[in-house]
């Protein structure tokens, strides 16, 4: 089980990178779209845990604004071990500093993340591939450019367990 507290973008870059999961998928990468039956929305995770307590999460997070209006401008496209393919906002300071905030809260509260999600360590990303076969691959890169950049602004956020067809939407 993996449970993230994610954050949505505005309607035009959310159906911006839907446009860009069906590109995938019509060139045979499986993208979110189409993973865990279609619960996925294009986002950005600010933590990742293997749970996460939904009331100990809001107590941690009490008076703080998760879904802060930030812009994001994404302006590559990566990849990390295991064939997971992604785009990537320019890792500004008020996006790390938002990041930082949220991580020290749930820190405080006890909560453990994934190593990956700790300051210093993460990488802001909106995951489009969990799958991408090696042979796909620079063509699905080749397609993540075409929609390059990508300005988005941060719209809500949810603490989501998608295999469980869980979200709690965040303030």
């Amino acid at each position: 089980m993996v449970a993230a507290l994610e954050l949505y973008l505005d309607p035009v870059a959310t159906r911006r990178i839907r446009v860009l999961w069906n590109a995938l998928e019509a060139e045979g990468v499986q993208s979110l779209r189409s993973l865990l039956e279609q619960r996925h929305r294009p986002h950005v995770s600010l933590a990742v845990a293997p749970r996460f307590d939904p009331e100990q999460v809001a107590a941690a997070l009490a008076g703080f604004t998760v879904a802060a209006p930030l812009r994001l401008s994404f302006q590559h496209a990566g990849q990390f071990v295991g064939r997971v393919l992604w785009l990537g906002p320019a890792p500004t300071a008020e996006l790390l500093a938002h990041h930082r905030r949220v991580y020290d809260r749930l820190a405080a509260a006890g909560i453990t993340l994934h190593e990956h999600y700790h300051p210093g360590r993460w990488i802001p990303h909106c995951t489009l591939s969990m799958r991408v076969p090696n042979t796909l691959m620079a063509a699905a890169i080749r397609r993540c450019l075409e929609v390059l950049p990508l300005e988005a602004t941060i719209t809500s956020a949810a603490l989501t367990d998608h295999a469980h067809n869980i979200s709690h939407p965040l303030p």
